[in-house]
């Protein structure tokens, strides 16, 4: 059997000349949360209905302490995934996170309305620390274990 022109060609490994550069704009000095705030709010102020880079961003604003800014994600989040319980869960935590416990429980109720049913995470999960103080809460978690 006869070889082809191209099986008969051998390639020699390519070589790419080294580069010693570095990038002094100070958006690429960012690490950690930062860096990803900054790259998330990029990309949301090109396609602001990017519902999964809105979910990290407004998991990266709640890391970093930025309540308000979480908020306001989630708000948006839960007018875009309107049947989305994990969405309103997270809505939950940030009114929670701000201590507003009215517009948290009514969160965590349409959460649980739409199928969230882990209540060993929210029995946990630190940013409903203030909501466990309430009887509602209480009677929200013996809700999901009789459904």
């Amino acid at each position: 059997m006869k070889k082809t022109e191209s099986e008969k060609r051998i390639l020699s490994p390519v070589k790419l000349p080294k580069y010693n550069f570095s990038i002094r704009a100070p958006e690429f000095q960012k690490e950690g949360e930062e860096f990803i705030i900054w790259f998330f709010e990029g990309i949301i102020e090109k396609k602001p209905d990017y519902v999964e880079c809105l979910m990290y961003l407004g998991n990266a604003y709640t890391e970093t302490g930025m309540y308000e800014k979480g908020l306001l994600i989630d708000q948006k989040l839960s007018r875009l995934r309107k049947d989305d319980p994990v969405v309103h869960y997270n809505l939950a935590c940030s009114y929670a996170l701000l201590e507003n416990i009215e517009e948290a429980f009514i969160a965590l109720e349409k959460a649980i309305d739409l199928g969230y049913k882990d209540v060993y995470h929210m029995k946990q999960d630190k940013d409903l620390a203030v909501l466990r103080k309430d009887i509602r809460f209480k009677k929200l978690m013996k809700r999901i274990l009789k459904e």
